[in-house]
């Protein structure tokens, strides 16, 4: 990577977690220094830095630790492959009982974040890859997690920002998306026509952890010729997959932070 994208301190404070992850609970502050050719003032600031956002935690001795925060960081990491794992072995179930592309995505903001597809045998593919971003109030798989919230906590997320009409079809106002949402929280599901694309008509419905709480969502999303023949049929599969993956979720083999 050029230098010019370097910064020295992130840098310094992974020689800090790395000397500490070789040597748990050996190295104290001037070891630290010693070792890493730092000064003992700036030493003194960065495990100060480490230690207040649990990074690392100081034992007897005033020797360093791993601390909690990246325990976490640890156990999130893993379990996203979990969270994959389950949804490609469970998803292609759906495929094959619908013949339709499935797609996993998290709430991020005021946007979907896609994690995965699972893709069916249609000559028809999505532009949506995992990775990328879509406003959540134009999508199913956005909207369906939003139902989590309080009308309040809805002003609250789009305080500053407005509700892009992608298409002609998309929610436009807060009121009618909040609409959609009480009517999805009823049946456990929701239907998004021509939103997100025009032509495009999906049906999502959500995951839920071992407390309860929405961690992500999936959805079918087909052309209108495939949604007038297969919408009932759709909307009761994506309903049985989400329950099969939340139920992974409660077990602990996922959940989503």
């Amino acid at each position: 990577m050029s230098e010019k994208y370097w910064v020295p301190a992130i840098e310094r404070a992974n020689q800090v977690i790395n000397l500490i992850v070789r040597e748990p609970g050996l190295h104290r502050l001037i070891d630290l220094s010693k070792t890493l050719n730092v000064n003992k003032s700036s030493m003194f600031s960065l495990l100060n830095t480490l230690e207040t956002l649990g990074w690392i935690v100081k034992e007897k001795g005033d020797t360093y630790s791993l601390g909690p925060t990246l325990g976490g960081y640890s156990g999130a990491y893993f379990r996203q492959f979990n969270l994959l794992e389950s949804f490609y072995k469970e998803a292609a179930l759906s495929v094959n009982a619908i013949n339709e592309t499935i797609q996993l995505g998290t709430l991020h903001g005021t946007h979907v974040v896609y994690l995965a597809k699972e893709e069916s045998d249609s000559r028809v593919r999505l532009v949506s890859e995992p990775g990328m971003q879509f406003p959540a109030h134009a999508t199913a798989l956005g909207k369906i997690q939003l139902t989590q919230f309080t009308y309040e906590k809805l002003q609250q997320l789009y305080s500053e920002k407005e509700l892009v009409q992608v298409t002609p079809y998309t929610v436009n106002s807060l009121d009618h998306l909040w609409e959609q949402l009480e009517t999805a929280k009823k049946s456990g599901y929701i239907c998004e026509e021509q939103e997100a694309a025009l032509g495009f008509y999906c049906v999502a419905a959500p995951i839920y952890n071992h407390e309860g709480g929405i961690v992500n969502g999936v959805s079918f999303t087909m052309t209108e010729s495939s949604w007038t023949v297969k919408k009932e049929k759709a909307i009761d599969e994506i309903m049985k997959l989400a329950k099969r993956l939340s139920i992974h979720a409660r077990f602990g083999q996922f959940n989503h932070q």
